[in-house]
């Protein structure tokens, strides 16, 4: 629903770009997916119409190399959702000393309807090309990935996680835009606000004018077909080649054997509003990314929604990112080289 003291805004649907989901959420429009050929090996096999399974042996040292996980991830289904009927497929494999992705950027679940009055595009098929170095190592400073920054990470289906917007408001709110050119400084959140309706769907995903599908917070639909319950569930790869879990953690990070529970970011959304900000009268706070702020402790994560710990591939422990239901939803930066 759109705030109704807004004075100008330079919506553009037509131009949604890079970014973008919040507001009203799609309902499912097919229960999914029929197989039509199943490529996965030995070490991965089990990738049905309703489910995907992949075991493969684990590193052995701290922060050591990934080479031994998730190495012959391989599908090939065919999508029914309406909005997409069509292929679906995605490739990992190993070679030296880089993991690397092809895929056609097709989700390999149910989707939203699309378009729709939130997001004017429609699903295609994409050329994915990625490389992953096989020995992630941790740096002394991040990197903010996202947008023209570069994609942060991709989910195991072959769809791009990009968590950030390209809308932007003036510091009055009385100019807003959901899509280039920029109106001012504050950047609107894809999730967790009601002011602006990126037309994402169940998945915390929409699709940008390129056709690509992608997403903005925790890939549900993914995550259903994986079938874990309450547990660590690896999802993705980050671009610097760390793992991406959903949701789901040890109580103690280093101890495999502590209770399994939800993890939480370290943002939390400030007590006041900054200078020059449109009153949260007319965007309540949450409205923009700068209304979060990072406090050390406060949840379990660093300023990366990351940390090093031990997982099921893993079970040494490695540095590792999280998908979480709070901002920032999607890891937004990398702590490791690229």
């Amino acid at each position: 629903m759109q705030n109704p003291h807004l004075v100008s805004i330079l919506s553009a649907l037509t131009l949604i770009v890079a970014c973008g989901g919040g507001g009203t959420n799609q309902s499912a429009t097919s229960d999914g997916m029929t197989s039509a050929t199943n490529e996965v090996s030995a070490e991965n096999s089990g990738i049905n119409d309703s489910s995907q399974t992949s075991v493969d042996t684990s590193a052995n040292s701290p922060n050591a190399g990934t080479q031994d996980v998730e190495c012959s991830y391989t599908y090939d289904v065919f999508n029914d959702s309406a909005s997409v009927d069509m292929q679906s497929w995605a490739r990992w494999s190993c070679d030296g000393t880089e993991r690397t992705l092809t895929a056609n950027g097709i989700p390999d679940h149910s989707v939203g309807t699309f378009p729709n009055s939130g997001n004017p595009n429609t699903i295609s098929t994409q050329s994915v090309s990625a490389a992953f170095t096989l020995n992630p190592e941790t740096t002394s400073t991040s990197t903010t990935m996202g947008g023209p920054r570069g994609v942060t990470g991709y989910i195991l289906n072959g769809v791009k996680i990009d968590a950030g917007t390209a809308g932007t408001c003036s510091d009055d709110g009385t100019s807003c835009a959901m899509a280039p050119p920029m109106q001012g400084s504050w950047s609107i959140e894809a999730l967790g606000q009601n002011s602006f309706n990126f037309g994402d769907d169940e998945n915390h995903a929409h699709v940008q004018p390129t056709g690509a599908y992608h997403y903005h917070g925790i890939p549900e639909g993914f995550v259903t077909k994986l079938n874990k319950g309450v547990a660590m569930t690896h999802i993705g790869w980050a671009a610097d080649g760390f793992p991406i879990y959903a949701r789901y953690g040890y109580s103690d990070a280093m101890d495999a054997s502590s209770e399994v529970i939800t993890i939480k970011s370290s943002y939390q959304l400030k007590t006041t509003s900054d200078l020059n900000r449109a009153d949260d009268s007319l965007y309540p706070m949450g409205t923009f990314t700068q209304d979060y702020e990072y406090i050390e402790g406060s949840g379990h994560l660093d300023a990366c929604n990351g940390r090093m710990g031990t997982t099921p591939e893993f079970p040494q422990g490695i540095y590792h990112y999280f998908a979480t239901d709070t901002f920032p939803f999607l890891q937004r930066c990398v702590n490791g080289a690229l």
